[in-house]
């Protein structure tokens, strides 16, 4: 495959290093190099089996529309653009594959899951923390937004709290409680290396390759 990979910050480098170890040809673009998506052409596409974004929300909007209007394959890392999604679904029914997620880990694949099964429980009051570096963008994460959603659907009149710290070079650590008059139970995740938020963009590209539609992350990483 050749990997078109949009962002060269510590997740965007990381990406293109696990796509080489892949075996995969791979070409970068920082956002100085793609301003407003303008770098996305159809000459500059020709034989880019998929995008992979690592960039900031304003920046993926306009790269995700590049991409869709060409009839390309896009992975997007990048989170707090979700006020866009229905607009960019409708645009990937028209051609091109978009593939998003609030997290790549495999791992927080997992957290999700057994958030779901904890969620479950009656007779107890759930609440998110989650920490991330000092220059994250969205607050909270995207992820800690998931994992509300999750708890919510079981429990739709539950109220979690998410509390957010911006705190050096954090990696990512979220952590789900479930609290009753008796006892706590806690859910964590904590990222020691990006490098499993890559190879999980990484593998999410392969398999988004010869497809057309719109899935979300947590959607399909079984079928990895």
């Amino acid at each position: 495959m050749l990997i078109l990979v949009l962002g060269k910050g510590k997740t965007g480098s990381l990406v293109a290093e696990v796509a080489r170890e892949r075996g995969h040809g791979v070409r970068a673009l920082d956002i100085n190099e793609n301003p407003h998506a303008s770098a996305l052409t159809a000459p500059n596409l020709a034989g880019v089996d998929a995008v992979i974004d690592f960039t900031a929300p304003e920046a993926a909007v306009e790269n995700i529309r590049a991409v869709l209007a060409l009839g390309g394959r896009i992975v997007v890392g990048t989170t707090g653009w979700y006020s866009h999604l229905p607009e960019l679904k409708s645009k990937a029914q028209k051609g091109g594959a978009l593939l998003y997620g609030t997290n790549f880990s495999i791992g927080v694949q997992k957290l999700f899951q057994l958030t779901a099964e904890l969620a479950k429980l009656e007779g107890y009051k759930f609440s998110i923390d989650e920490t991330h570096h000092v220059t994250k963008l969205d607050a909270p994460s995207g992820t800690a937004i998931t994992l509300k959603e999750i708890i919510q659907k079981a429990q739709p009149a539950a109220a979690v709290p998410i509390a957010s710290q911006r705190v050096g070079d954090a990696k990512g650590e979220h952590i789900v409680t479930a609290k009753s008059a008796y006892d706590t139970l806690e859910l964590r995740h904590n990222i020691g290396d990006r490098r499993c938020l890559a190879l999980g963009a990484v593998r999410a590209a392969e398999w988004l390759a010869g497809k057309s539609g719109v899935w979300e992350f947590r959607e399909i990483f079984d079928q990895l």
